[in-house]
């Protein structure tokens, strides 16, 4: 029997599962019509939950600019709780349905999605065939975008980026290299710091981790750096520093094939040597599920 008390409490509870869910895809789709098609549904219907929603709440979750729906204070304050409560939702229709779980969602930099993520991915798969991840690679900054928004359950940079929202773990380190065709000049001598000031260099775009060490360790040791060519991935540096008279800075991780395939050199140098921490960056208000919970502890132990 239900007392009193309980049934003035549920009485209370005025939200349901699917405003949240329309809440939600209506956060990332910016309109109502973006969202009825994210979650099957028509754009009425949408409209209709997410204002229930707002009047269950009393207070508005989205400033409407022109026909664009751009969370508020409010709605910020409420996106990581109704994702957490729709991923809960989620994990205990699992336990009692043949349906596979959801995807775990992963964003990482290039550095990591392209030369280190792959490998720990395959071998996850091949542990929990029923566990399938969708990876999604960009800048770290990108990446932590993502994460502060909840698009992805957690992500992996190689910057030193920070997000109010965010917790960083520190995951692996990670080393810079200088790059060279291996007809350049420089090639098989140790170069001075006068020598690659003089040189022109293909570095990354600016919002990547590999850019932002790129330019702490050059601008620090160099009187100046001059920048040929920026590029937003690092097999298209890769293939320009092969190409032409160029240098190029990027991580170990991303090179150690290229070079041991000759196609690329290795720089010696006066400078000193640059490190960098690669990291894990996850959502302080999202509670992890045991597959994203599983999943860390796999990359974490897989050297």
């Amino acid at each position: 029997m239900i007392d009193k008390t309980n049934q003035q409490a549920f009485q209370r509870l005025r939200l349901n599962l699917r405003q949240l869910e329309v809440f939600l895809a209506t956060a990332r789709g910016g309109s109502t019509r973006a969202a009825a098609d994210r979650i099957a549904r028509s754009q009425s219907a949408a409209s209709t939950s997410l204002a229930e929603l707002e009047t269950a709440l009393g207070v508005e979750l989205f400033d409407r600019i022109g026909r664009r729906l751009q969370l508020n204070e409010n709605g910020r304050a409420l996106l990581p709780k109704a994702q957490a409560l729709v991923d809960q939702a989620a994990q205990m229709q699992d336990l009692f349905t043949d349906a596979h779980a959801a995807p775990l969602r992963v964003a990482a930099s290039f550095t990591i999605g392209e030369y280190l993520l792959p490998s720990l991915v395959s071998r996850w798969t091949q542990l929990h065939p029923q566990s399938k991840i969708q990876l999604r690679i960009g800048n770290t900054s990108e990446v932590i975008d993502a994460v502060a928004a909840l698009d992805v359950d957690l992500g992996f940079v190689e910057g030193s980026q920070t997000h109010s929202d965010l917790l960083t773990q520190p995951w692996r380190d990670d080393e810079m290299v200088i790059l060279a065709a291996p007809r350049h000049p420089l090639a098989h001598q140790c170069a001075t710091a006068e020598q690659l000031a003089q040189a022109t260099w293909v570095l990354r775009e600016h919002g990547s981790g590999t850019r932002q060490t790129a330019d702490e360790w050059l601008l620090k040791n160099l009187e100046q750096v001059r920048i040929g060519f920026e590029l937003g991935s690092n097999e298209a540096i890769k293939r320009v520093v092969a190409a032409g008279d160029a240098l190029g800075c990027l991580s170990r991780y991303a090179v150690e094939q290229s070079v041991a395939d000759g196609h690329l050199v290795e720089l010696q140098t006066q400078l000193p040597k640059a490190y960098r921490k690669l990291a894990i960056v996850l959502h302080r208000e999202k509670k992890l599920g045991r597959a994203a919970t599983d999943f860390l502890a796999h990359c974490s132990a897989t050297g």
